[in-house]
């Protein structure tokens, strides 16, 4: 069974929990994963891409002088995307990813990697939160791409059954 199959179950366990989606580096692919099972708009609502430092801040909350020192690439701002998805969407969980899809030399990144975080709404708003690092030596653009949206979808399912 795929992450987004497990996910789907997880999702719909009672209390049933809605979803939501930031991300930048994965440019769409955890959403792909997500509604390519079949019902997911029982549980999906929706998700951004957001790649610039602008549309972070505009979008989903994310702290701009925070996000500016790391070049948006950090446990942090990842989990900020994370709860600005929740916000933004209204969703109890919201999954997040943020990296770089390819060396970058001038920002001192030699292999690709991304951090992603998950949040989960619990009582009275506070969120409980869950990060980590992805790094995909020799991986290819579209490679890193799909490596690390597998990943936050398996931390996502692996999170969900924990706390469920």
């Amino acid at each position: 069974m795929s992450a987004a199959a497990e996910l789907k179950a997880l999702m719909l366990r009672a209390p049933k929990l809605t979803l939501a989606v930031a991300e930048s580096l994965t440019a769409g692919n955890v959403q792909a994963r997500v509604a390519a099972v079949s019902g997911s708009s029982a549980y999906f609502l929706g998700g951004v891409t957001a790649y610039s430092i602008d549309e972070k801040v505009k979008l989903l909350g994310v702290d701009r002088a925070a996000a500016k020192k790391v070049n948006c690439v950090s446990a942090e701002v990842a989990e900020q995307m994370a709860q600005g998805a929740c916000e933004l969407f209204g969703a109890g969980v919201a999954v997040a990813t943020t990296g770089y899809a390819e060396p970058s030399p001038a920002d001192g990144v030699a292999v690709p990697f991304a951090w992603w975080a998950i949040a989960v709404r619990g009582a009275r708003g506070k969120f409980s939160l869950r990060h980590g690092r992805v790094e995909c030596p020799d991986a290819t653009r579209t490679q890193a791409q799909a490596i690390v949206a597998d990943a936050a979808l398996a931390e996502l399912v692996a999170f969900l059954s924990e706390v469920r």
